[in-house]
């Protein structure tokens, strides 16, 4: 008799992914992500493509053909510049923390001409000074990370739109750690290109990156000016999107389990998703303040999708992220850049309730006393319970 098969890859009891992406999957888009593979030209497969680009859409608020990569959000990414930029071309890239330095890679290894405008990391772009440095080239597209998840700062979108209005500049975002979980109007605010990727508040796995284009930046990707592309060819996703199809071989499974996700938004509707994302980020800051966690972001618009925390002096961030699941089987994330040891980031986008903030506070209570950080007991739970209406403000029930 053979015996029964046990996976060496299986996480220890009580396992908790609290990471700023990827976030814990819901079991319906696992049970999806399980069903038996089907035919990826289809009329099934079609179906299904067609219906997840219809649930897309209100997310990203907008009317623009959705393409649908099989890759990371840096492949997404890497696929929009090699698309709307020619060889040597300029663009400009709002960097505000790592994701924009990436952005600034990812274009300069495509032989674009990068200027690069640097935020202090925790602030989010500055419209005036963009605007200033727009006005020095003619340049292609502006580049930058809407929710930036190393320093918990977003961008005014809106605000950036309004200065490429009426000019050659595209508007590209990467959207990857806020679409779902912050506001996104693309056709509103003038953003030409958002892109985005499956696995953080659209509460999927690693795997499926999207795209979203303007008519402009339709037009743009059009042009046939040398630009080295095959598989990253937007000229043939977004011809076969019109027929709910890919050019290549898709994800079918992820695309399944990015319905359902879809689904479930829908079915919670977008502002209370959006509402609840924002109430909970805002209840783990209250938690962690009262914990004697500064918050790292000083941006005036911050993350509903993750929260930054200073870590308190003669602390490690390394060390509270390690006690956090040698002790209690939850991951948290530091940084791997130049904020290593001084942060740590917990992520707030998918599914999660209350329930999870509060353990998440209490569990933090515990790893921040074991490291001789003082801390009155249940002190964050309380902040926290209290900012979500469960129970009094402290101030108020020592006065009873």
């Amino acid at each position: 008799m053979t015996a029964a098969f046990q996976d060496p890859f299986t996480p220890p009891p009580g396992y908790r992914l609290r990471l700023p992406g990827p976030t814990e999957v819901p079991e319906a888009v696992r049970a999806a992500l399980a069903r038996p593979m089907i035919n990826h030209r289809g009329p099934e497969f079609r179906a299904m493509l067609a219906a997840t680009e219809a649930l897309i859409r209100p997310v990203l608020g907008t009317a623009n053909p959705v393409v649908f990569l099989a890759g990371s959000g840096t492949a997404a990414m890497e696929a929009t510049l090699a698309n709307i930029l020619a060889p040597a071309e300029r663009v400009l890239v709002a960097s505000h923390g790592q994701f924009g330095e990436r952005f600034a890679e990812i274009a300069r290894s495509l032989g674009a001409q990068v200027d690069l405008v640097e935020f202090t990391w925790g602030e989010a772009p500055d419209p005036a000074v963009v605007a200033e440095k727009l006005r020095e080239a003619d340049y292609g597209a502006l580049l930058v990370t809407h929710n930036e998840s190393s320093t918990g700062a977003v961008a005014d979108l809106a605000a950036l739109g309004r200065l490429v209005q009426g000019t050659r500049t595209l508007l590209v975002t990467d959207s990857v750690s806020g679409l779902a979980g912050l506001e996104m109007r693309q056709d509103e605010w003038g953003v030409d290109v958002v892109v985005s990727a499956s696995q953080k508040a659209l509460m999927c796995p690693p795997g499926l990156g999207l795209i979203s284009l303007s008519e402009r930046a339709r037009a743009r990707v059009m042009r046939n000016e040398a630009m080295p592309r095959f598989f990253f060819d937007l000229r043939k996703a977004l011809a076969n999107a019109e027929k709910h199809e890919t050019p290549f071989t898709p994800s079918v499974s992820h695309v399944a389990g990015l319905h359902v996700a879809l689904t479930m938004i829908a079915a919670e509707t977008l502002p209370k998703v959006l509402a609840r994302h924002r109430r909970l980020a805002d209840a783990l800051r209250a938690g962690g303040a009262a914990m004697g966690l500064g918050e790292f972001t000083r941006a005036a618009h911050r993350s509903s999708t993750v929260v930054v925390f200073e870590v308190p002096a003669r602390l490690q961030g390394g060390d509270i992220v390690r006690l956090m699941y040698q002790r209690h089987a939850t991951v948290i994330a530091g940084a791997r850049n130049r904020l290593q040891g001084k942060v740590i980031r917990i992520g707030v986008m998918g599914g999660h309730d209350e329930g999870t903030i509060l353990t998440d506070l209490m569990q933090l209570e515990s790893v921040l006393r074991e490291l001789g950080h003082a801390v009155a007991p249940g002190a964050g739970v309380a902040a926290a319970a209290a900012f979500l209406g469960s129970l009094p403000p402290p101030m108020a029930r020592a006065a009873e």
